[in-house]
């Protein structure tokens, strides 16, 4: 009922549009479909592809949603049928009007657009023969560095599987963790520090007792101890913790010397963030949960948070963010993007991270999908901790359909 519902809306709104793909002067390639697909990783993967009449098809990714496929196909490919993939620019402006109203300003709307925009950059970037690196200005550097997020590895995996879920979350199982992620070339390890402590607790308050917090400071020393000066730590709460948590937290773990504490209180609220980074020592990140330049406006002016961690598949794609950065850099503040994706999400986002002066490091959450570098054809990505950022025509990555297909999920 409701694909019928939407088809018959879409129509009725650009029925004096004609969608048949049609080149006009000047024009490189004409769209003739916009499409999805999951594959199935430790998060569901959402894959764009945008073709066109030139033979070329661009892959872009939306962060994992529900609803991401209906929209793209039902309410953006109509609008995009015909058009030319270059006028990146104006084709986003295009997709939010065509949402206005519907979710384009924030949320599942702008995490649509975001998956077509960056779809419609790799084609753009093959079109013209250059990686979107250089589309955007130029590298300002060769290779981004990347960091690990570890949670407790294999070790969780493997106590979880043996009936030992508790012994997942002791400090000596983050310890082993971190380490691992370090010996493979990781400078940065970052891990979840809102977990079970094995106790009881009322979550709805946000409010952490002695124990808990206690048990916290433990693992944060561990994690330290076992890496010592090999690498920076980064922890992550998840927005769980009310300022007088996050505040008694963030002291506890001040003496450890971490790189941030991430999301420590709820993201609607940039006031009480602000007012929290006033009150403790410690670096603080935000950022995975705001939409455009415009969500992030708040945050850079009053300077409420150290680090900013746009995701690139959600938070409008790579020219949005590539915006947030140059927003960022005018008040002098690094970039440390969020990214849970496939590789396509992940080279997406080294193409931002290559080009603005700001960044600082990009996330990589799949160390325990063994196949996840399979997914595009090539030697490994990530090497020591870094990726070289691709020099090939647009995202400068091919999808291997064979791997892709083996774990789309149906």
């Amino acid at each position: 009922m409701y694909e019928d519902f939407a088809s018959k809306l879409a129509a009725t709104m650009w029925a004096d549009f004609d969608t048949t793909p049609s080149r006009t002067d000047g024009q490189l390639a004409a769209i003739t479909g916009v499409d999805t697909l999951v594959v199935d990783g430790n998060f569901p993967w959402t894959l764009v592809t945008v073709e066109t009449d030139a033979g070329v098809t661009g892959v872009g990714e939306a962060y994992p949603s529900p609803g991401v496929h209906e929209i793209i196909t039902d309410y953006l490919e109509p609008v995009l049928v015909g058009e030319n993939p270059a006028d990146v620019e104006r084709l986003y402006n295009l997709m939010r009007e065509s949402l206005s109203g519907r979710g384009s300003q924030w949320g599942v709307g702008t995490i649509a657009i975001s998956g077509v925009e960056i779809a419609l950059w790799d084609a753009t970037g093959k079109l013209l023969d250059q990686p979107v690196y250089q589309l955007l200005g130029g590298k300002t550097r060769e290779s981004v560095r990347v960091y690990a997020d570890c949670h407790a590895g294999e070790a969780m995996v493997a106590s979880a599987e043996a009936g030992q879920e508790a012994a997942t979350y002791e400090p000596e199982a983050y310890a082993r963790a971190a380490r691992e992620a370090v010996d493979e070339g990781f400078d940065i390890v970052k891990f979840d520090l809102d977990v079970p402590s094995g106790g009881e607790r009322e979550t709805l308050s946000r409010h952490l007792d002695g124990p808990e917090l206690d048990h916290k400071e433990r693992i944060v020393a561990a994690v330290t101890d076992a890496v010592g000066d090999d690498a920076e730590v980064g922890v992550d709460l998840h927005w769980n913790f009310s300022p007088e948590t996050a505040e008694r937290l963030c002291e506890a773990v001040e003496p450890y010397g971490l790189a941030w504490v991430e999301d420590p209180i709820p993201p609607e609220n940039t006031d009480a963030m602000r007012e929290l980074r006033r009150r403790v020592e410690v670096p603080l990140l935000t950022g995975e949960n705001r939409y455009g330049r415009h969500g992030f406006r708040d945050l850079v002016e009053t300077q409420a948070v150290d680090f900013l961690a746009p995701d690139v598949p959600k938070t409008g794609g790579i020219a949005e963010t590539k915006k947030v950065a140059d927003l960022a850099a005018a008040y002098y503040q690094p970039l440390v993007p969020h990214n849970v994706g496939s590789p396509v999400a992940t080279v997406a986002t080294a193409h931002v991270g290559a080009t603005v002066p700001n960044f600082v490091a990009l996330e990589y959450h799949a160390r325990e999908v063994p196949w996840w570098e399979d997914l595009v054809v090539g030697d490994d990505l990530i090497r020591d901790g870094a990726i070289d950022v691709p020099d090939g025509p647009g995202l400068g990555v091919e999808l291997d359909w064979d791997v892709v297909e083996t774990h789309e999920k149906s």
